[in-house]
């Protein structure tokens, strides 16, 4: 069935398709490589995506005993546990063989959906949204964690594609939220960040009766403005890199105050 959110779909299956053939050619030491993911090995990144979507296909969360690793914080981050430690202890080929099974079968269960069930509001782990919403968080997920596991097996890729304009664009769009409620920038505060790189981008933010919004210009220099590449800022933006190493980046330019920049760093990890 063909819908105007066939384009997700379609990216999705890049996306998981190009995980798989990553791996498939790896050796089995490759999946304990350590990932950007605190805790999580490239067998354990497979096993939470695999998880997922075993999940979205009616399959349990599986039982779990004993205090959560320091790196679970919250309700979604204990079911995600649970997945990948029900698989830590399965050669990476099987589970490999798993993930390309389960989405497949996501794949087929997508492609049949109308218009109106992808327009549908239900859970999703950011809260009630449009299902199509939740399937670009999902794929989100996915091409960030494509990354991971690229990076972890010191293979990165240029391969752009429609999973990072989505993960840049999402990003961008937090941005008000970033200056004007997580940094707490006082009124007159004006942020300008400017990406560079194919999908490069400069945004100015202006606060103003503690909410920042998005402006066309301003009359003077910005307060601060942070200058670096789009594979940095989404990598701050998803955690993979810590806030003085994103600002320390030889392809990171800061200019004004120091205090902010580190301000603005901090307040820049979003992602749950």
């Amino acid at each position: 069935m063909t819908t105007s959110y066939e384009w997700i779909v379609d990216a999705l299956e890049e996306t998981w398709t190009a995980t798989d053939r990553l791996l498939r050619s790896q050796p089995p030491h490759a999946y304990d490589a350590p990932t950007p993911c605190p805790g999580w090995s490239v067998r354990d990144v497979l096993s939470h995506l695999l998880g997922f979507e075993s999940f979205l296909q009616g399959d349990p969360v599986p039982p779990h005993e004993g205090e959560w690793p320091a790196y679970v914080r919250n309700a979604i981050g204990e079911m995600n546990e649970a997945f990948v430690e029900a698989h830590r202890q399965e050669p990476g080929r099987e589970v490999l063989d798993q993930f390309r099974e389960v989405t497949r079968l996501s794949l087929i269960r997508l492609r049949r959906l109308s218009s109106d069930e992808w327009e549908v509001v239900g859970w999703s782990p950011e809260g009630s949204r449009p299902y199509y919403r939740f399937q670009e968080t999902r794929l989100l997920d996915s091409w960030i964690h494509l990354q991971d596991i690229r990076d972890a097996l010191l293979e990165p890729a240029d391969d752009h594609g429609v999973g990072e304009e989505v993960v840049v664009n999402r990003f961008e769009a937090a941005l008000p939220y970033v200056v004007g409620r997580a940094m707490g920038a006082p009124d007159g505060t004006v942020v300008r960040v400017t990406l560079t790189g194919r999908l490069g981008r400069s945004v100015t933010l202006e606060v103003a009766d503690g909410r920042a919004n998005a402006v066309a210009s301003v009359a003077g220099p910005p307060t601060l403005e942070i200058t670096t590449p789009v594979a940095l800022f989404w990598r701050r933006a998803a955690g993979r890199i810590g806030a003085e190493a994103f600002l320390e980046a030889s392809a990171t330019e800061v200019r004004g105050e120091r205090s902010l920049a580190r301000d603005f760093s901090r307040a820049l990890a979003i992602m749950i």
